[in-house]
């Protein structure tokens, strides 16, 4: 099954781009769900169709679907939630302040992604299309499993066997109530559930596809956008570039605009080498309903194959190199001034920019102490001595 996620800055076209990759790879016979996590709900509108909380089918082999989020919220965040409404209202807290504060922020967005794994498991589908918020949401979201990840390993076992052995005194001392097994057993589930989000959305047969428009602050944003979800694991193998002013024209005002969009065209070409880079002209009125889609959608792929994967990346490598090993992984457009590394016991912390990446090394590596780092060719390069930390020991 293939899954694409289009993201991009707001405004940019990704749901319309998204709708039309649909449209295009239903007209070729695939079973399309394209759906849309992004609470503005775009899609629907460019189909000029009606979209509700459940797959609805508009067109042969096409469905669209706009997720509920605050369904989704209450099905999976509802038994903890009752938890810690339980907690605020010992502390006195007002009913309606409580429950905005049992709400955490980003929490509906999130959870929005268990939708988009339960239909990729469903089996019912040959390509699901997804629609995603804005890109600094989007990159909120896809950290999230891998981080609460670590939480899960590490902390919540030690929580659970304190609350377990103290609850008693605990209740008795702070009159504040403890939460039972049942709280404990809907965040491992709830991570369970996440953790098999991330699977499936870094696994073979998932891309990435970033749209942007050719305005420089927007491709900066795209520059960022690729760095950080390459950081995290996930493939992206290409990028769109909407709404592209043809050329010709006579008059002054549109000849700066031309030839502004050339210079970060170039720049696009420069930052996304390696990518299938593709561009959208700016149409004479706006794609609405199959149709039309269907036509930018042969505008922006040609003749190619609107899912075809795009170059492949490997995301995390181990190899032996003169005294030791590398460990590599690509982080392309990154500086080596906005990289930060850190080692704690056998993990490696990775930080780039506002983001950070736990990861757990190897065993055949974590024995061994780094001797160096260095970010080169858009691939971050650490390196390790030749011998365990255990042979160097008196």
């Amino acid at each position: 099954m293939r899954i694409l996620l289009f993201t991009g800055k707001g405004g940019v076209g990704k749901s319309t781009l998204a709708a039309a990759t649909a449209c295009a790879a239903a007209a070729a016979g695939h079973r399309t769900l394209v759906l849309s996590t992004d609470a503005a709900h775009s899609l629907a509108d460019a189909l000029a169709v009606t979209a509700t909380g459940e797959p609805t089918e508009v067109a042969s082999n096409l469905w669209v679907q706009h997720v509920d989020a605050q369904e989704r919220f209450e099905r999976s965040w509802g038994e903890i939630q009752g938890y810690l409404l339980s907690v605020l209202d010992v502390a006195g807290i007002d009913p309606v302040a409580a429950e905005e504060l049992t709400v955490i922020p980003g929490a509906e967005e999130v959870l929005a992604l268990l939708e988009v794994r339960a239909q990729a498991r469903s089996g019912e589908w040959d390509v699901l299309v997804v629609d995603c918020a804005p890109t600094a949401e989007t990159l909120r979201l896809l950290a999230l499993p891998e981080a609460l990840g670590w939480y899960m390993t590490r902390v919540l076992p030690v929580e659970r066997r304190v609350v377990k052995a103290l609850k008693p005194v605990l209740s008795r001392a702070a009159g504040v109530p403890m939460p039972e097994d049942s709280v404990f057993d809907a965040i491992e589930r709830l991570h369970a559930d996440l953790d098999d989000v991330r699977t499936v959305l870094t696994g073979p047969d998932t891309s990435v596809r970033l749209v942007l428009t050719p305005e420089a602050v927007v491709l900066a944003e795209a520059r960022r956008a690729y760095t950080f979800l390459t950081l995290f694991g996930y493939s992206v193998d290409s990028a769109v570039v909407n709404r592209v002013f043809p050329e010709g024209g006579a008059d002054e005002w549109r000849a700066t605009w031309v030839e502004a969009q050339r210079q970060v065209l170039g720049d696009a070409a420069d930052s996304f080498a390696g990518l299938d880079l593709r561009t959208s002209l700016y149409r004479p009125s706006e794609p609405v309903g199959r149709e039309e889609l269907l036509d930018l959608a042969r505008t922006v792929y040609a003749d190619t194959d609107p899912l075809a994967h795009g170059a492949e990346r490997v995301p995390l490598e181990v190899r032996p190199t003169e005294g030791g090993l590398v460990l590599a992984m690509p982080l392309p457009l990154a500086d080596r001034d906005d990289v930060r590394l850190a080692r704690k016991g056998d993990e490696l912390v990775v930080g780039v920019g506002s983001y950070r990446r736990l990861l757990t090394l190897p065993s055949g590596v974590a024995r061994r102490r780094v001797v160096g780092a260095r970010v080169h060719q858009g691939e971050l390069q650490v390196r390790f001595a030749d011998t365990s930390m255990d042979e160097e020991s008196p």
